[in-house]
C-alpha cells in the first residue's frame, strides 16, 4: 500500500512538473530574418501618434481580435516600413498597432469569408476602429480592393515569420496553455544631458532598491553625443508604467535596452 502511495505521488509530481514545463512555453522578442534585434526592441517601445498613446504587448498564439480592416498601396510602395524593410505591395504583409514585428496573422473578412495569411512588419492604421491595414496583395485576396474597408477578424498564428502547427495550436487552446511571445528588460528614460556631469546627477538622484539606473551614451536626430539616464529592470512594460505612475515620473518614456 506504501509502496503504491509513493509511486502514485511520484507520478503526480512528475504530471505537475511536464504541464508547468509546457506552460511556460513562450518566444523571446529577438531578430529573425527580417527584422533585427535593434528594431525590433524599436518598435516594442511605447509610442504616440495624434495625442494617442499605444504600447505595443505580447501576443498569444490564438489570440483573436474584430474591428475593421484596410488596405494600403502603391503610394507606399519601396518606402520603408517599421521594421526596416521596402514595403512592397505584392507580398502578403501589413501593419498592425501593437503586435511585435514579424508576428503571422490570419486575417478574414467577415463579410465575405475571404482569408489570407499576413506577416506583420509595420505600424498602423491609425484610424479610429481599424486593426489592421493589408498590403495591395492581401487587401485583393480579401476584396478590399473593391471595398475599401471591412469588418474583419484577426487571428495570431506564430512568430518571427513562422506559423504555428495547427495541431499544436488547437492543443493549447483546449488545455489553455498560451504560446506567447514576451517581452522583457524594459526601462524608463527620466534624462536626456549632452553632458555627462549633468546625467551623473540624475543617475544619483534617479536611484532605487531594486531597479538599476544606468547612464546610455548615444547620438541625437543631429548626430550630438547624449547622455541617457535609464532606470532598467521591469520584465513587462506593465510593471515599468506601474512603476511610472507610482513614483510620480509623468515624462519618464518605456524604453527597452
Amino acid at each position: 500500500m506504501l509502496k503504491r502511495t509513493i509511486i502514485t505521488t511520484i507520478t503526480t509530481l512528475l504530471f505537475v512538473f511536464l504541464f508547468v514545463g509546457c506552460s511556460q512555453k513562450k518566444y523571446e522578442i529577438g531578430a529573425t530574418k527580417y527584422t533585427s534585434a535593434a528594431r525590433q526592441k524599436a518598435t516594442m517601445c511605447e509610442y504616440c501618434v495624434r495625442g494617442k498613446t499605444y504600447r505595443p504587448s505580447y501576443a498569444e498564439v490564438g489570440q483573436v481580435t474584430y474591428g475593421v480592416g484596410s488596405w494600403y498601396g502603391k503610394d507606399f510602395h519601396g518606402k520603408y516600413t517599421s521594421n526596416g524593410e521596402r514595403y512592397d505591395m505584392y507580398s502578403r504583409t501589413g501593419a498592425h498597432k501593437t503586435l511585435p514585428m514579424d508576428t503571422m496573422v490570419k486575417v478574414t473578412n467577415l463579410t465575405n469569408k475571404k482569408s489570407t495569411v499576413i506577416r506583420i512588419n509595420d505600424r498602423g492604421p491609425f484610424v479610429e476602429g481599424r486593426i489592421v491595414d493589408c498590403s495591395y496583395k492581401a487587401g485583393k485576396d480579401l476584396g478590399l480592393d473593391k471595398s475599401g474597408i471591412a469588418k474583419v477578424s484577426v487571428e495570431v498564428l506564430g512568430f518571427a515569420g513562422k506559423i504555428e502547427p495547427y495541431y499544436r495550436v488547437v492543443r493549447e487552446k483546449k488545455v489553455h496553455i498560451p504560446t506567447r511571445v514576451t517581452l522583457s528588460n524594459f526601462g524608463l528614460q527620466v534624462g536626456v544631458f549632452s553632458r555627462l556631469e549633468g546625467a551623473k546627477k540624475y543617475k544619483a538622484k534617479y536611484s532605487f532598491a531594486n531597479q538599476k539606473t544606468i547612464i546610455k551614451k548615444s547620438y541625437d536626430k543631429n548626430n550630438k553625443v547624449v547622455y541617457r539616464v535609464w532606470i532598467m529592470g521591469f520584465d513587462t512594460q506593465e510593471r515599468a508604467i506601474d512603476f511610472r505612475t507610482a513614483h510620480k515620473l509623468n515624462g519618464a518614456m518605456i524604453v527597452r535596452n
